[in-house]
């Protein structure tokens, strides 16, 4: 089940199925419905556990001007409903602590109102209305679909961690005890980087050390590997252990920012110590095709001869940046006929020594693998390096594919992506993505690091949102903790995907390794998926919307360079609202703009409600 709706008079809830975590989407059948409208209280029930309500981020100026339930806090969305017609429930964000149960939830979300005075109403059970839906990693037919959380700048990593958690010991060995103490949080409790790295890396975590561990506890299972950053300790460990018992092939990345002779480079440290762990075999070569060995890729293998089991890609490095920093996704794809067309492609590789001239000879270079089975929905894979001609037609085909959102007459096209970086490299994508925003025939919402200009969520217009992962000197305004600012450590958003036609006929979404640049799609070793399916679809358009929201109320909060000398407030306690001005409004205007067809918040209500 990957959508449920419920209705109860006007009121309608939606719940979409994500990676872990589910989209819930409110209507009211009209303006005159949203007369006084206070927001919405959301009730979360586990089956088995306790209910929880959703907490909002502020509270009202007055609490005791309006209905409260004393054993909530004042933020709990019973006594502060969310002002929003759409939330996304990530379990462990607040209730449940760093391991929440996952498995079938009851939502029940209900409008609440004020009184023509301004004050909050009573909660009117009768009002609300309930929906079931699995909260789990998702999977469809024999595709399993993993995500890093990727939000060390955010309210829930702080709770959780402190701002000033380290995401590695300070003397940054390529090789340490991930079991050791991380820090001590606010509450007192101690953590380990293991317990940072489970929460961080989430789904897709347990996708990559469950497919290793797979292999590493059958001996008649291999694994080849595709690595470009190579720096998680666990799994350099388990590849260290393979080796020694030659049931692991790799494939390393040897660019200028993998591989020195004048200095150490952790990629040259992790050759040492596997060479030597392999002993006589020759299980590892390095290579940069024209310029990086860019997949990230395993491949499950008999140990003899015979055909491949499954096969793991995406986005997604296998170092602590790329897991516990980086937004991420990886792909498992359960299906022989696509795990054994990567497995030859691998030995193509492996037998060209991971070099261009060699790989544009073959077909792994000139074709577009198709698939589509009872294992696999409809999906498109080419492999990269490309000759100019071919690496142009494979991005003029997805820019095309952005543009015929803005031509739909019967319903709102939309286009929701993350993409790392669209402000450098030749690319017809980068140039739609880019200009998409500025459209008010689609809805578009999206995040890279590098974007050429941001546009935050507008108010008055139908215009798109197009805000950067990377915020300078976030400052954030009471009652909300402060943040770490990740300048420093690598990229926020690793992504590279772009849903099309979300809730539409035909929607598609375009994933895998590949940065979608003319020079990368010619020059490297990539990988690039495009599935055609609602359920993927969904999955990935939730993972936008929630990474676009969290940067746009961060981008909103960027101080930039001239304030980075400000003292960072501490801004931990909700008290100190009172003196920032940070509350809850006390009338229904706050719902206009999503009953208004020249705002983007009204198509927005209208395509997920």
């Amino acid at each position: 089940m990957n959508s449920a709706k419920s209705k109860k008079g006007g009121f309608s809830l939606k719940a979409y199925r994500g990676d872990a975590k589910t989209l819930l989407a409110f209507d009211l059948q009209d303006k005159r419905s949203a007369k006084n409208l206070a927001g919405f209280t959301i009730l979360c029930q586990p089956k088995g556990r306790p209910s929880f309500y959703i907490h909002n981020n502020l509270r009202f100026e007055k609490p005791g001007q309006h209905a409260q339930d004393p054993k909530e806090p004042e933020n709990s969305s019973i006594n502060a409903p969310i002002h929003k017609f759409r939330w996304v429930h990530v379990p462990g964000s607040v209730h449940q602590g760093i391991s929440p149960f996952l498995g079938e939830y009851t939502y029940t979300a209900t409008p609440r109102f004020f009184d023509d005075s301004g004050s909050l109403q009573p909660l009117d059970p009768n009002l609300g209305a309930s929906v079931v839906i699995d909260v789990k990693g998702f999977e469809k037919k024999g595709l399993e679909l993993g995500f890093t959380r990727g939000y060390t700048q955010s309210q829930a990593f702080v709770n959780h961690f402190g701002k000033d958690a380290r995401i590695q010991p300070n003397d940054k060995e390529l090789v340490f005890d991930t079991s050791q103490e991380s820090g001590v949080n606010a509450m007192g409790e101690h953590f380990t980087f293991e317990d940072e790295y489970a929460w961080l890396g989430f789904t897709a975590r347990e996708k990559i050390f469950g497919l290793l561990n797979e292999v590493f506890d059958s001996k008649s299972l291999r694994v080849d590997v595709f690595a470009y950053d190579l720096k998680e300790p666990d799994i350099i460990k388990i590849l260290l252990k393979l080796a020694r018992q030659g049931r692991v092939r790799i494939i390393l990345d040897n660019a200028a920012l993998h591989h020195s002779k004048s200095k150490a480079i952790p990629e040259d440290e992790f050759e040492t110590l596997f060479t030597k762990a392999a002993g006589k075999a020759q299980l590892l070569k390095r290579g940069h095709f024209g310029r990086y060995a860019h997949d990230k890729v395993l491949i499950v293998r008999p140990k003899g001869n015979g055909a491949a089991k499954k096969v793991l890609t995406g986005s997604s490095n296998f170092a602590v940046t790329g897991l516990y920093v980086n937004s991420n996704h990886v792909l498992v794809f359960n299906d022989g006929q696509i795990a054994q067309t990567y497995a030859d492609m691998f030995d193509e590789c492996w037998n060209d020594d991971a070099k261009r001239p060699g790989f544009l000879k073959s077909k792994w270079s000139s074709q577009t693998f198709s698939f589509s089975s009872a294992k696999t929905p409809k999906t498109t894979i080419t492999f990269s390096p490309h000759d100019p001609a071919f690496a142009d037609s494979i991005l003029q085909g997805i820019a095309k594919r952005i543009a015929q959102e803005g031509r739909k007459s019967k319903s709102v096209g939309s286009v929701l992506f993350a993409v790392m970086q669209i402000d450098k490299g030749k690319s017809p994508v980068y140039t739609a993505l880019n200009d998409i925003h500025k459209e008010q025939s689609i809805f578009s919402y999206g995040i890279s690091d590098s974007p050429l200009g941001i546009a935050l969520y507008p108010v008055g217009k139908k215009t798109g949102v197009l805000v950067t992962g990377k915020p300078i000197n976030t400052i954030l305004p009471a009652p909300f903790n402060q943040v770490p600012n990740v300048g420093g450590i690598g990229h926020q958003v690793h992504h590279k995907f772009v849903v099309c036609g979300f809730n539409g006929p035909d929607p598609v979404v375009y994933c895998g390794s590949s940065n979608l640049a003319q020079g990368g799609e010619e020059l490297n070793g990539d990988n690039l998926l495009a599935i055609h399916d609602a359920d993927i679809a969904t999955v990935f358009a939730i993972e936008a919307l929630t990474l676009v929201d969290h940067f746009d109320f961060l981008d909103r909060s960027a101080t930039g360079p001239k304030s980075a000398k400000k003292k960072t407030p501490n801004a931990s306690k909700q008290q100190a609202a009172i003196d920032k001005g940070w509350f809850l409004s006390t009338s229904g205007k706050w719902a206009e703009k999503y009953f208004d067809p020249a705002d983007l918040h009204s198509v927005d209500r209208q395509l997920f409600g």
